[in-house]
């Protein structure tokens, strides 16, 4: 249980409902996150509905978006996020050998885009301020600079999502990894 009390839908102002409602379902299984981010509705409405609409938007392809999150995830050890995002990883086709082998020097089923991804998920977590410029020159020879600034964008919040969760003990959702599993086995269908 969180180390502050879940706030449910009919507690938030009409206006934030939409979003938090949307969120637990299509953006993914994350209602005991957002219980916690509707003691704050601004966060819900700003930070919840700002990857909503980086979702519908869809500016970086899945894959190079869970590689990065899982990879940030991982390093951060949060096991909630990783829970949520490395299923989803497999149901874009990776295999489970290359979900729990990401931070390896060699990535099962891995190609230069998905390394590139990974190593700069990896510098921005540990060394934002030491990034060379040769990172860059590889990000750019697969990325548009509106994809550079939104996968930066991306890992940096994932960290910020991996310090809340774990600084409120937010817990995995009450059989989310069954939940995700099946939604995996269905889509391989």
């Amino acid at each position: 249980m969180a180390h502050v009390r879940d706030i449910e839908i009919d507690e938030v102002p009409e206006d934030v409902r939409p979003i938090y409602q949307r969120y637990t379902t299509e953006y993914g299984p994350f209602l005991n996150q957002v219980r916690v981010f509707a003691h704050r509705p601004p966060a819900v409405r700003h930070i919840m509905g700002l990857l909503l609409d980086l979702k519908d938007e869809a500016v970086l392809d899945k894959r190079y978006l869970e590689i990065a999150l899982v990879v940030v995830s991982k390093l951060n050890e949060c096991d909630y996020c990783v829970t949520h995002h490395e299923p989803r990883l497999m149901a874009l086709g990776l295999s489970a050998e290359a979900a729990a082998d990401i931070l390896a020097d060699d990535v099962p089923g891995f190609d230069e885009v998905d390394m590139v991804v990974r190593d700069y998920s990896v510098q921005v977590t540990e060394n934002p301020g030491r990034i060379r410029d040769a990172m860059h020159t590889r990000l750019r020879k697969h990325f548009s600079e509106e994809q550079i600034v939104e996968l930066t964008l991306r890992i940096a919040l994932c960290g910020f999502f991996n310090r809340f969760n774990d600084a409120l003990g937010i817990e995995n959702e009450h059989g989310v990894k069954d939940e995700l599993n099946a939604r995996i086995a269905a889509a391989g269908d």
